[in-house]
């Protein structure tokens, strides 16, 4: 994996925040299990999350400096938001990308995006791959104001949020 610990600073919206993207572990999913079951009707499991960490798997947590987060300690920094991607054979696949619903809005998504997007790259990913609910319009113009366009559609690929029925997955592709 590269970049086994990186931490960045960036713009988003108008504030400068200050950020740390890490490498995650089997050891970090119970922490970020939390994030994982409030942004996704039907979330991974943890044995699902665990099965894509490691090997052909690569993934980061975005933990904010606590004085960007209200109610953090003083000495830890809080997990925002994380990815999970796959590289094989020139490909990277955005597996999963989760911010906290409380820090949604914020460009953060954006900003584990742009990460993801470096560290697939930087692995020698050529194209890459990922797919979005048909009715989540606004991860859809995240993905296209970074440049992925639409390549296909599965008919009825999703578990309907609403719990009746099922919902399309877009395709997305970006070339490096």
């Amino acid at each position: 994996m590269a970049n086994n610990k990186s931490t960045t600073n960036m713009t988003v919206s108008t504030q400068a925040v200050s950020a740390s993207f890490t490498s995650i572990t089997k050891t970090d999913v119970v922490q970020l299990m939390p994030i994982e079951k409030a942004c996704h009707s039907h979330p991974w499991s943890e044995k699902t999350f665990n099965s894509c960490v490691g090997g052909s798997y690569f993934g980061e947590k975005m933990a904010l400096k606590p004085s960007e987060v209200k109610h953090s300690s003083p000495q830890e920094n809080t997990n925002t938001g994380f990815y999970i991607g796959q590289y094989v054979a020139g490909e990277a696949t955005l597996m999963d990308i989760c911010v906290s619903p409380s820090e949604q809005g914020k460009g953060y998504g954006k900003a584990l995006l742009a990460q993801f997007l470096v560290q697939a790259k930087q692995l020698g990913a050529t194209k890459i791959f990922l797919e979005v609910r048909a009715k989540n319009i606004s991860a859809q113009m995240l993905y296209m104001n970074a440049g992925f366009i639409e390549i296909d559609r599965r008919t009825g690929y999703y578990p309907s949020s609403s719990g009746f029925g099922y919902e399309d997955a877009i395709v997305m592709s970006l070339k490096c």
